[in-house]
């Protein structure tokens, strides 16, 4: 039986279609729905039990005992969250507890990370264990990654399988719900679709002009075939912390022209002041350094940027928004 945390959120429902798709519905899901739109991502999947998440670890701890592998996806992503209380108990306590536990009983585990955790990119975007002291997030979400990610790797007993995955900036189907941290391509598709215009930051940095701002972007469909080839017993011979971008930076300009090519209209982007509040925490650079994710998968393959935000729109925004 598979236990995933999150499973209600972007990726772990993505993970969750995929796993259907493989035939496992032997899936305990854990999240927590409160108001959010998040219940619609569930609809046409299939799972065995739903738990709440502050359920799992008091209430419902014996079905821990029914895993044998853990995807602990569950965390608050925000990267405007201020109150550092609330993230050292949601983000690094919750995973402490899970992770001794698959320690104990010898439970494979994958654990999300982040690339936040890189911070402005001054030390690159290595995932060596070695560089992982050095790293300095920019805002308080990754340094609940960081922090825990330091805590996993001083452990002197781990599972003998396990990975921390450092996701990149990743889009496609099942972000709906996350408001303001959505994807510029949900949020793009939605502006073309009621003015057939697109906003973009400008750049404050003379080294970078305008929308030339770079990300790793990588499609949830390849970030969830990824982690399933996790699962593999092999697999645990690559333990670590590991990066999940596609390792190719492409602009935000990049991103806005596939979208408007993907939709059949002709590109009309403005470009707009960045907020103060974000200036200073704002990355102008990201790519993953994937020589180990390549050591680990070297036959993989990665969509095209071109290719998955046309995939995202015209198989899902303008057709099914959700996976079955």
């Amino acid at each position: 039986m598979i236990l995933i945390t999150g499973a209600a959120g972007f990726i772990g429902s993505a993970l969750v279609a995929e796993l259907n798709k493989l035939g496992r519905k032997d899936l305990v899901l854990v999240d927590r729905l409160d108001k959010t739109s998040k219940w619609m991502n569930l609809r046409a999947l299939h799972y065995s039990e739903y738990i709440d998440a502050d359920e799992l670890m008091t209430v419902k701890r014996t079905i821990l005992d029914r895993v044998d592998f853990i995807f602990h996806l569950g965390a608050c992503s925000s990267t405007t969250e201020l109150d550092m209380n609330f993230l050292m108990k949601n983000n690094v306590q919750y995973s402490q507890d899970l992770f001794l536990h698959a320690t104990e009983k010898s439970i494979p585990i994958v654990y999300a990370s982040s690339a936040a955790t890189y911070g402005a990119g001054e030390h690159g975007y290595d995932d060596s264990h070695e560089l992982v002291d050095h790293l300095r997030p920019l805002n308080p979400y990754g340094y609940s990654k960081q922090y825990f990610d330091q805590w996993v790797l001083s452990r002197d007993r781990k599972p003998t399988h396990w990975f921390g995955v450092k996701f990149f900036n990743v889009f496609g189907p099942h972000e709906y719900h996350k408001e303001e941290m959505r994807s510029l391509v949900h949020k793009a598709f939605q502006q073309i679709q009621q003015n057939g215009s697109v906003k973009l930051f400008k750049s404050h940095r003379p080294d970078y002009q305008d929308g030339q701002q770079l990300r790793d972007f990588v499609y949830i469909k390849d970030v969830v075939r990824a982690l399933i080839e996790m699962m593999n017993p092999s697999a645990k011979n690559f333990s670590g912390l590991i990066n999940l971008g596609t390792g190719k930076a492409r602009s935000f300009h990049d991103l806005v022209q596939a979208t408007f090519m993907a939709m059949a209209r002709s590109p009309r982007i403005d470009f707009i002041d960045m907020p103060m509040e974000i200036r200073d925490q704002y990355q102008y650079y990201t790519q993953a350094k994937m020589d180990k994710f390549h050591q680990f998968l070297p036959t993989f393959q990665f969509a095209s940027l071109e290719q998955s935000v046309n995939d995202y729109i015209n198989q899902h925004l303008m057709k099914n928004p959700y996976l079955n």
